[in-house]
C-alpha cells in the first residue's frame, strides 16, 4: 500500500467514525471495553510489580 493510499483510507475511517451519531459511537466504545479480558487484579492494582516478584521466586526454586 502506498502512502496516498494510506492516506486516503485512514481519512475514509475517520470521517465514518464522525459521521455516526454520538450514542452509536459510545455503544461502540462500551461493547469494545466489555470485550477486552481483564488483567489479573494484583496488576490491575499494583501495576507489573507483584508479577515481577512472583516470578522472581519462581526461577529461585
Amino acid at each position: 500500500m502506498k502512502g496516498n493510499d494510506y492516506v486516503k483510507f485512514m481519512t475514509e475511517q475517520v470521517v465514518s467514525y464522525i459521521e455516526l451519531p454520538k450514542d452509536e459511537r459510545k455503544q461502540r466504545k462500551l461493547e469494545h471495553k466489555a470485550q477486552r479480558p481483564q488483567p489479573p487484579i494484583g496488576n490491575r492494582w499494583f501495576g507489573a510489580l507483584p508479577f515481577a516478584i512472583k516470578s522472581f521466586f519462581k526461577r529461585a526454586e
